[in-house]
């Protein structure tokens, strides 16, 4: 059971204060009635909520996909960078939404968004085992000895040993590589980290699959789209093992 201002408010339809105006002036009706209580206690799913005519389609969660940009920060804030929210419409924004993980600022991709807390924390979590794959340039030639030392888990500049992370060798030569590198941890600037631990940079970095989710091909730098229920669905069983 939910309040009907609050319900409202996060759907995209004002304020409390302008919720309560629209309540008094009758243009709410839950199940055909007109309520004049905007603090009136209803269970969204149950009941028929029409404002000012229409009915109000209720959801509780969004997920979307994006396929974020260069220099654009992965946060809900920031004082001095654009953001992944702030790219997205306000119908969205009022659900207040957050990103799953992070991308670094200059790395491009897979960035999924939603406001289920729960899924998020499962799926950044180590422990849930969700793999997130990465397309990368590299800067010098990458070999099997590369491999099997991603294999066993790099130890990165701060003395933490990653967890066993896949190196797949697209194409390799001395004038530089693409490879792509499948781990299940997010720390800060990880992938950049471990390449350094083996004395190599990266120079292009982008997302190209979290957990049983694909990049959207269709998706231009900068766009974003809903998830459809069955790409949900596929989320909520990868961390259900």
């Amino acid at each position: 059971m939910e309040r009907l201002d609050k319900i409202l408010s996060n759907l995209g339809y004002g304020s409390r204060k302008d919720i309560k105006t629209l309540v008094k002036k009758g243009f709410v009706k839950i199940d055909g009635e007109v309520v004049k209580d905007n603090s009136l206690q209803l269970d969204p799913e149950k009941s028929t909520i029409e404002v000012n005519g229409e009915e109000v389609f209720y959801r509780k969660y969004i997920y979307l996909m994006m396929n974020k940009p260069k220099d654009v920060v992965s946060a809900t804030f920031d004082k001095y960078d654009e953001t992944v929210i702030d790219l997205l419409d306000t119908d969205y924004v009022v659900f207040e939404p957050f990103p799953v993980g992070r991308l670094d600022k200059d790395t491009v991709g897979l960035l999924l968004i939603t406001n289920d807390g729960e899924l998020n924390h499962k799926l950044i979590s180590p422990k849930w085992k969700v793999d997130k794959v990465y397309y990368a340039k590299i800067d010098k030639e990458v070999d099997e000895k590369d491999v099997e030392k991603f294999k066993k888990g790099i130890v990165i500049d701060d003395g933490y040993r990653c967890l066993p992370a896949k190196l797949n060798i697209i194409s390799s030569s001395e004038e530089g590589s693409e490879i792509e590198l499948t781990i299940q941890e997010g720390k800060f600037h990880q992938v950049k980290r471990m390449f350094e631990a083996v004395d190599k940079k990266v120079t292009y970095l982008r997302r190209i699959k979290f957990g049983p989710l694909s990049i959207d091909e269709g998706l231009e730098e900068g766009e974003y789209r809903e998830l459809s229920e069955e790409e949900v669905d596929l989320l909520y069983e990868v961390v259900k093992k």
